[in-house]
């Protein structure tokens, strides 16, 4: 596994866990420690997140400020580096 495939995981990984705890906060509106653990997760994804478009361009067509159409020339998550 590729650098760039770690690392997308693990941004994956915080997305799905930050999305899934605001869920829960929909049943749960008053759970401070879950509002935290948000928190939490957000200050570590960040940086993640800054590294991999420093590093390989912006995830989504959101990210990109200067070509809406960059975030299209890099490999997709399922196109194998080793295979070019």
């Amino acid at each position: 596994m590729t650098d760039r495939e770690i690392l997308i995981k693990k941004i994956s990984s915080y997305q799905f866990t930050i999305h899934d705890l605001r869920l829960y906060l929909d049943t749960h509106p008053g759970d401070e420690k879950t509002l935290m653990k948000i928190k939490e997760l957000e200050d570590e994804y960040a940086p993640l997140k800054k590294k991999y478009e420093d590093m390989y361009g912006p995830l989504t067509v959101n990210e990109s400020s200067s070509n809406r159409w960059c975030w299209v020339k890099s490999p997709w998550p399922w196109e194998n580096e080793e295979d070019k």
